[in-house]
């Protein structure tokens, strides 16, 4: 085998591995392959959301049916507002609860919608009543240490 040939090898297999980490990047951060089709946008009020970012996934069952659009602080309230579109051939009670998760233990945050049985749905720009916010690990952590330094020692 010839040097240019040689050369040229290595150059194809190069240019797939560029592809290639090019393809899984943007699978990561959720830029690829995010087409749902016709979406309604629905809202929701947290106290706390966490790492929640715009374009993390909305799972309802574990299936994704839409994706957080929008994220803003309201300064009225004081809590972060989150914007999200849903794909129309999923209608949701209006009772519905959303809930900000992670996907294992230090794995990306998405927000989770629990059904509730309401009979009437979720329409265009209706906002959800029902929110559980992020539950954020250094919290818990300092409130076990607070509380273990906070019992009295054993006599």
């Amino acid at each position: 085998m010839s040097r240019t040939t040689l050369d040229l090898w290595v150059g194809v297999f190069v240019a797939i591995g560029f592809a290639a980490l090019l393809f899984l990047s943007l699978r990561v951060g959720n830029l690829a392959g995010t087409d749902i089709g016709e979406t309604y946008t629905l809202a929701a009020r947290f106290d706390n959301i966490g790492g929640l970012k715009v374009r993390a996934p909305v799972k309802s069952a574990g299936v994704v049916v839409g994706r957080v659009s929008d994220i803003r602080f309201d300064t009225e309230s004081y809590r972060a507002e989150v914007r999200f579109t849903v794909d129309k051939r999923y209608a949701f009670p209006r009772d519905t609860i959303a809930t900000i998760l992670t996907s294992g233990l230090l794995g990306e945050q998405y927000l989770g919608l629990e059904p509730g049985g309401d009979p009437e749905m979720l329409k265009e720009g209706d906002a959800l009543q029902i929110t559980q916010s992020a539950v954020v690990l250094e919290k818990l952590i300092g409130q076990f240490l607070f509380n273990k330094a906070a019992e009295e020692p054993a006599n």
